[in-house]
Order: structure tokens, then sequence, then C-alpha cells
């Protein structure tokens, strides 16, 4: 099965979600892997549209059987539309597979994670996104031995694509690393009454344990914490081996986002809140009581 890898970079590293990727297609029985990294796409207007051509053309004029990528907020916006430019099927955030026979079988989560739907995707070329944390990232010094493509040879017909053009990039600047990569998080649900109480107590608890920081959807509603941080169905799919929940409920839409963490500590002041159901740990109490004293110790 020629298969296509579409890699993403921070700076100068293959990012996290990407080597899980590679791990996937390498998993697959005689594949033959190539990757693509769109960050070195030159000359190429960098919007969804031109980027979906651009890799449309890749697997067209290189029949690739397959083309997989992690599940980030870049492969939900372009993957779907490279599938459609190229008349394939596609299955998002798959978290498990297996054959039966030649057929390739593969496990999406559905319904906030309440099922498990197993699915095959019948068109050619087929296109799949996988979930970081249900895959075991690869060696970044096995990436070398794969081949990559030269995009300088690719032929894209851009007459299709929308007019769309690219303005600007607005980067959020920040020490910690990044919420879906971090082996420990710590988030803050509807608790935290202002920005600066949750940059003081869930960042700095954050900081003490060297993890990133992620909130609830409430919090990102209320302008609190900005969207790149909101863990949960709509936003970031984290898995890392610590998760702790600081005044988070547990909604089905938060817990659909973090409940496969490894180890998962709650503090809530309510005893029925439904995070403690999936909490290995739990802390019935005020964030505002509990956190300063957690923190003072790592200090101390």
């Amino acid at each position: 099965m020629k298969t296509l890898v579409i890699t993403e970079r921070d700076e100068s590293d293959i990012r996290l979600g990407s080597l899980s990727a590679i791990g996937f297609a390498q998993s697959l029985p005689a594949s033959v892997v190539d990757t693509l990294c769109v960050a070195d796409v030159c000359g190429v207007n960098p919007t969804a549209d031109a980027h979906a051509a651009v890799i449309a053309a890749a697997v067209r004029q290189h029949s690739y059987e397959l083309v997989v990528a992690a599940a980030t907020t870049y492969a939900k916006d372009v993957v779907g539309r490279t599938a459609g430019l190229c008349g394939g099927s596609m299955a998002s955030d798959v978290i498990g597979h297996r054959f039966d026979g030649e057929q390739l079988l593969l496990d999406r989560p559905m319904f906030a994670g309440a099922v498990t739907a197993t699915v095959i995707l019948n068109n050619s070329p087929r296109f799949i996104t996988v979930r970081a944390a249900a895959y075991n990232p690869v060696d970044i010094s096995s990436v070398n031995s794969l081949s990559s493509l030269d995009t300088a040879s690719l032929d894209v017909d851009y007459s299709d694509v929308p007019s769309a053009q690219w303005k600007s990039l607005a980067s959020r600047a920040s020490h910690r690393p990044d919420v879906t990569e971090a082996k420990i998080v710590v988030s803050g649900g509807r608790a935290f009454k202002s920005s600066e109480d949750f940059e003081r107590l869930v960042g700095g608890l954050a900081d003490g344990l060297g993890g990133a920081t992620g909130s609830s959807r409430a919090l990102v509603d209320a302008g609190i914490t900005p969207n790149d941080l909101q863990v949960g169905q709509t936003g970031k799919i984290v898995a890392p081996d610590i998760y702790i929940a600081l005044g988070i409920s547990g909604a089905v839409q938060h817990l659909a986002g973090m409940k496969n963490s490894k180890t998962i500590i709650a503090v809530n002041t309510d005893p029925d809140a439904p995070i403690f159901s999936v909490a290995d740990f739990g802390l019935v109490g005020d964030v505002y009581e509990v956190v300063p004293q957690l923190i003072a110790e790592l200090n101390g």
C-alpha cells in the first residue's frame, strides 16, 4: 500500500502528532511510506485550499493509495478538502485499526466518545487522520529513512482554488509546551473568575510541574482563556501522562477530549461532579484554597 504521510513542523522539528501518524503508517503491512512536510511547501499561498491543491497533486502524480495525517487543527482544515479534490474517502480521529483479510478496518469515536464505530473506506485514495495519543510516535531519527517528496516536481493546478488570500498569522507566544503534546496538562474550568486568576493558579501549577495549561469551553466563551487552550470535543484532544482538572465539572464534551489521559486528578467543590467518575484521584475543595497550597509545596 503506497502511503503518503502529511507532516507538520514546529520551528525545526516534526511535531509529535506527525510522528504518531508516521508510526501508524509504518504499522501497515507492506507499506511504502513517503512524507510531505506542509511547512516546506514553498511559494504556496498558505491557505487550506491552496495546500489541499498541492497535496492532491502529490496524490495523483505519485499514485498514493493512502494519505495519513495527525488529527490536528491543520488536518481538519485541509485533509477533508484534499479527499474531496481526489474523489476519495476519509475517516477522521482514528484511534485503532485492524485487518479483516486485506480489508483495513478503522476505529473512530462517535457521539463524544460514547461509542466507537468501525468504518471501512471503499473509495481510493483513502484519507485518514489519527489521534496522536492512540499511536506511539516513531523516533525522530527513523524519519530520515523515509523518502521525502520533492515539491518542486509537482504540477499543481490552482485554477479551481478559491480566491482566498493570506493576510497574516497571529500566534500567541508561550513558554509552556503545546497542550496536545505535553506530558502534564493542568486545566481550569468555570471556577476561575478572571484571566489573572487563571494564569496565577492554573498557570502557576502548570509551571511548577513543567506542564501545559488547558481550559474548559466555559472559560473560552467567557473570554478568560484563548480558544487554543480549549480541551474537549470541539477543542483539543489530549492524553497526557497526568491531567489535572481544576474547577471543571466534567461535561461530556470536555470528557471526550481528555478521558484517555493515563492519570486524571480532579479538584471540585461539588462531590457529585461528573469529573470524579473518570478521575483516578479526586479532592473535594475550593481551587482558590487548594491550588495555592500545591504551588507553595512545589516551590518550597
